[in-house]
């Protein structure tokens, strides 16, 4: 039986939700490597929401978020890296989605000398609401990590190997 018009409307409004989902979590990393805070608050609902990052502390508040991020992340000599893949998008609801990413995060610090690898797992939900769709909640769990410690002279000495924090 052929799609009817309906049918391909709902098709390219699904389509659509999920490429602005896509670019809301690629908005959202971009701004955090770049550290461009107010658009890392601009990605997460303004209330309501749930961050919770392994080894962090659960986050209900974008603001106290995004102060913690600040802190860590907006200060010289820390060089942040983040790529997203392995997308899986589902809409569960003319208004909410659920997303599974994986994560490959490197960060430079220039202070210590190190540089830390992670792998890391997110597990998202977002909601539409006023017209636009948000970061509702975001979990992650970091599978693996590598962390090289530079000495002066170039030299490398892995600290820690494939062993994911405590958590």
């Amino acid at each position: 039986m052929p799609a009817t018009i309906e049918d391909l409307a709902a098709r390219l409004a699904a389509l659509e939700d999920k490429e602005a989902i896509r670019t809301l979590k690629s908005r959202y990393l971009r701004a955090c490597d770049l550290k461009l805070v107010e658009q890392v608050r601009d990605c997460f609902l303004p209330t309501g929401v749930r961050i919770a990052f392994q080894n962090f502390p659960e986050f209900t508040d974008r603001d106290a978020f995004v102060a913690i991020y600040e802190q860590m992340a907006c200060q010289g000599g820390v060089y942040d890296l983040h790529h997203a893949t392995n997308s899986e998008i589902d809409l569960t609801g003319p208004d909410e989605a659920k997303g599974l990413w994986s994560l490959n995060f490197r960060t430079i610090l220039t202070g210590p000398r190190q540089i830390v690898r992670l792998v890391v797992e997110y597990e998202d939900i977002y909601r539409r609401q006023d017209g636009r769709w948000w970061i509702a909640e975001t979990v992650s769990r970091v599978t693996s990590m590598l962390t090289e410690q530079i000495g002066e002279d170039g030299s490398v000495t892995v600290l820690v190997l494939a062993e994911p924090p405590a958590g």
